[in-house]
């Protein structure tokens, strides 16, 4: 395992608070924001990742810890504001605090898009909360010939509340994409896409009450379990996905498109939240 040490940052606007400024991408000297640090642990020796480790941190100082529980579960709310979402949907239950469920993802331009589908389960410890997955075999849901399935090894939340409106949220992922890729996508994932991702998760946050009123206010079947309309399944119909039992897909080779360059020459100020309404 080759430590790289590799940090970055996205800035996160605080509405009425004076954060630090740690970068300037071109957004408005007069708007606060917050500080999401994130960081790519490791990753193997050689020219391409085969598992890339991710840990990010973000600080929200208008956000609950609740909302911001509720944004990560809420399934219908994330196909609202998560853009890289191709298809996502909750299979079955197996107590009242674990579940499995189907995501699939675009994956930047040319490469092949990615799914997995993970045992989750989360537990809430007074204001703080933690939600954790892993990769799980399904019968009904092999790997697709459209997709590669990728395997998360481990990957999770912890919510620690702040204060009644502000939290931090600490994510980690270690994740196989299952095969060889490029030298540009390591450093996109780490210098963009995950620093963007936690930007739009922290807007999606922000504007998750006024949509939750207007699309079943009521309905949270993570905190209510006896509103859960899945159908229960048996921890014996499901066993781990091992990563060396899946095919290995080389594309290490893979340049980047043109668009991809434009996109990420465009910055962090150009997400469409749009369709958050």
């Amino acid at each position: 395992m080759k430590i790289l040490g590799f940090r970055t940052e996205v800035l996160c606007p605080s509405q009425g608070h004076t954060g630090r400024k740690q970068q300037d991408r071109g957004l408005s000297d007069q708007t606060a924001w917050n500080c999401c640090e994130c960081e790519l642990v490791g990753q193997r020796d050689g020219p391409s990742l085969l598992r890339g480790d991710f840990q990010c941190r973000m600080e929200c100082r208008d956000v609950p810890a609740e909302t911001l529980y509720d944004v990560l579960h809420d399934i219908e709310y994330r196909k609202k504001w998560d853009s890289n979402v191709i298809e996502t949907f909750d299979i079955a239950r197996l107590t009242v605090n674990a579940d499995v469920g189907y995501y699939s993802w675009r994956c930047p331009k040319p490469l092949k898009n990615r799914d997995v589908i993970t045992l989750r389960s989360w537990l809430p410890m007074g204001t703080d909360y933690i939600i954790m997955n892993y990769s799980v075999k399904h019968p009904k849901y092999p790997p697709r010939k459209d997709l590669v399935r990728a395997v998360s090894i481990q990957t999770g939340y912890l919510i620690q509340s702040t204060g009644p409106k502000s939290c931090v949220i600490t994510y980690m992922a270690q994740v196989d994409p299952k095969g060889s890729l490029p030298k540009w996508v390591v450093n996109k994932s780490s210098q963009f896409l995950a620093p963007k991702a936690m930007k739009k998760m922290y807007k999606a946050c922000v504007k998750y009450p006024e949509w939750k009123q207007k699309h079943q206010p009521h309905f949270k079947p993570w905190l209510h379990p006896e509103q859960s309309p899945l159908p229960s399944l048996a921890l014996s119909e499901l066993s781990v996905q091992h990563a060396d039992s899946l095919e290995n897909i080389d594309e290490s080779a893979v340049a980047e498109s043109r668009e991809e360059r434009m996109g990420s020459a465009g910055g962090e100020g150009s997400d469409d939240d749009t369709s958050l309404t």
